[in-house]
């Protein structure tokens, strides 16, 4: 299992990416919430409210994911990103791998 980090700009654009996500069956559960973050961009320090989002996937999910995001994403570089998990819980991972494409 792992999770996937993405940042979106607007609440609409991430609602729009998870029911993508969700409707292929490429993860199980989105988490996303609300940001502040600041960051470089064409020399600037730059402020913006953003979304945030954690997919819980599978690894082999991975590479379709980046690529729906990345269709789908307002940003010229969107940061998309992801965690290996170290331990998950036995039950979790079952239902996790019963309910995805696998």
């Amino acid at each position: 299992m792992i999770l996937v980090y993405a940042t979106f700009p607007n609440k609409k654009s991430v609602e729009q990416v998870i029911k993508k996500i969700l409707r292929k069956k490429l993860a199980v559960c989105i988490n996303y919430w609300s940001i502040d973050s600041k960051y470089l961009w064409m020399q600037k320090i730059e402020k913006a409210k953003e979304w945030a989002i954690m997919i819980k996937t599978l690894k082999k999910n991975y590479r379709k994911i980046e690529e729906l995001i990345k269709k789908n994403h307002p940003y010229q570089i969107p940061a998309i990103f992801s965690w290996s998990l170290e331990k998950v819980e036995r039950n979790y991972l079952k239902w996790l791998k019963k309910t995805i494409k696998i």
